[in-house]
């Protein structure tokens, strides 16, 4: 593996410099914009075979014309399957699919998600973003597992906003508190990252590692359900709050950076390096109760009593046990 240091500049197409992934298969979840299109071009473009999940297939067909063509021109391969991760009779027949075809996968990336919805369930009644974010994932990936052979790993992507919430094990979907559309989406992140420690801890004797990444603060569609100039408030004050404590400020990074820390991990970084941790800015970040909002990870996302009794939950709510 390369010893190249990169950091919170570096893109993914300069993590993978001179990497040849030529026989290697990919999974990415949500392929229809932004860090799954730059994502899957920068893994192709070195030779990977990618299969890309999208709720919309046809959008997902248009949106990444590019990959395509990238994989037309000599270059790895390219095809998309259809999987909505908020309905799980879907995500359990795209599994369903990818495991009758039979062939393994050497990187899985749980790249899809939503974040600060307006207040709704999905199609089994979850909240949005818990049922999304990390339900529809904890399924698809514990169902595939079999597919992932010894070497192969897991990147969840979380966010740094995991740090404003822990997971509400009692009631994750808000069925007895008020909804917040930011304390959910903060408790789906935690749930990811726990998710990528419990799988890490589950798996790891056979070979298989995971591991949790921030990308970066990044303007996506992800951020579809919010206001631009409301967001820039909110940031800019806690920069303000950030800068006065001596701590990292956030700085928007464009989708290439964004992928950087997801094929680092996934790629590039030792398997040891990265197993059972969090990224940012293509390094390890080290729990601590006192790190910033931006390069920090903070405790309770790694308790691992509490991502055991979230896999636990987590069987539970969905009605299987992995």
């Amino acid at each position: 593996m390369s010893k190249v240091s990169f950091d919170w500049n570096s893109t993914a197409d300069e993590v993978l410099a001179g990497i040849d992934l030529e026989g290697k298969r990919v999974l990415i979840t949500g392929v229809s914009a932004g860090l799954g299109i730059e994502t899957a071009r920068s893994l192709v473009a070195r030779g990977a075979e990618v299969v890309g999940t999208a709720r919309d297939v046809a959008k997902a067909e248009a949106a990444t014309a590019g990959v395509r063509a990238v994989a037309s021109n000599g270059h790895g391969r390219f095809d998309i399957v259809e999987m909505d991760l908020a309905a799980l009779a879907s995500v359990r027949r795209c599994a369903h699919e990818l495991i009758a075809a039979g062939k393994s996968f050497d990187l899985v990336i749980a790249n899809a998600g939503v974040m600060a919805t307006p207040f709704g369930r999905t199609a089994d009644g979850f909240e949005m973003q818990f049922g999304t974010n990390h339900l529809g994932h904890f399924v698809l990936v514990n169902r595939i597992a079999t597919l992932m052979p010894p070497g192969a790993r897991l990147v969840v992507l979380a966010s740094s906003s995991h740090r404003l919430a822990d997971v509400d094990l009692l009631d994750p979907n808000f069925e007895q508190k008020p909804y917040s559309e930011n304390l959910a989406y903060s408790q789906s992140k935690t749930a990811n990252v726990l998710f990528a420690v419990e799988f890490d801890r589950r798996h790891k004797a056979r070979g298989v590692r995971a591991t949790a990444v921030h990308p970066g603060t990044i303007q996506t569609e992800l951020g579809r359900h919010a206001d631009p100039v409301a967001m820039q408030k909110k940031i800019d004050a806690l920069n303000v709050m950030l800068a006065a404590e001596g701590k990292t400020t956030i700085r928007w990074k464009t989708i290439p950076q964004g992928a950087a820390t997801s094929v680092w991990a996934g790629v590039t970084a030792s398997a040891e390096e990265v197993g059972g941790r969090y990224c940012e800015n293509c390094h390890v970040v080290e729990p601590s109760m006192d790190g910033g909002f931006v390069n920090g990870a903070s405790p309770h996302a790694f308790d691992p009593e509490t991502a055991q009794a979230l896999w636990a939950r987590s069987e539970e709510l969905v009605g299987e046990n992995f």
